[in-house]
């Protein structure tokens, strides 16, 4: 009689070989493909991020008010107080949160206790009756993973003349004409140049009568 055919040894290992290698290299592709969705979907988050938090510093700061947030040594109302890290204004919010009313709003920059920052923004009620600020939950965080960059200013001083950018804002009883926000996210998403005017601006009636007087149309500084 004779014998069944079939495989032998050497077919059988050499099958499974194959068999692995082609494991292998789905494996490969799955894992290569998982890890370009991440990535795509971290950038894209990412990107989503950078936008919401230039969208409404855009909004915020444009909508800026002559409303006081304190006073001077010499009594005058303090409107903005800027520095390189941090800058304080009064600024209605959108949404159900404007119904509250106008709100001093404080852009700071702190560290996150990893050695990078992050941009936070904190909120505050302005009570008509004079009393103590009354702080609105906790500071929320408008963009992380940030490597350096700060915030300057341009406007003109009481006199009407025009002053440079600087990382202070030394007028408090004036807004800036102009707010420059700049940052470096980590990552491949970039921070775009944000330069933000500010549409109201006491700095006409503070001008004494005689003085040259510079328009509010940011495009006119030079």
């Amino acid at each position: 009689m004779k014998r069944a055919a079939g495989f032998t040894l050497l077919e059988v290992l050499a099958s499974l070989v194959l068999l692995a290698l082609l494991l292998v290299g789905v494996y490969s592709g799955i894992r290569t493909a998982t890890h370009s969705v991440r990535s795509g979907t971290a950038v894209i988050e990412r990107l989503d991020q950078v936008r919401s938090a230039q969208q409404f510093l855009r909004r915020e700061l444009a909508q800026s008010m002559t409303q006081p947030i304190g006073t001077t040594a010499q009594g005058e109302p303090i409107y903005f107080e800027g520095s390189a890290r941090e800058m304080r204004y009064v600024a209605p919010l959108p949404g159900y949160l404007g119904k509250l009313g106008p709100q001093l709003q404080q852009l700071q920059l702190v560290d996150d206790g990893h050695g990078e920052l992050r941009l936070e923004l904190s909120l505050a009620l302005l009570p008509p009756d004079g009393r103590p600020l009354r702080p609105l939950g906790d500071p929320q965080v408008l963009l992380d993973h940030i490597h350096g960059g700060g915030f300057n200013y341009r406007g003109v001083d009481a006199r009407g003349q025009a002053l440079p950018w600087s990382q202070a804002w030394p007028e408090g009883p004036l807004l800036p004409l102009l707010v420059s926000i700049r940052l470096q996210p980590d990552g491949n998403v970039g921070w775009p140049q944000l330069d933000v005017p500010l549409r109201a601006n006491p700095a006409s009636a503070s001008v004494p009568s005689g003085a040259p007087r510079m328009g509010l149309n940011p495009g006119g500084l030079r």
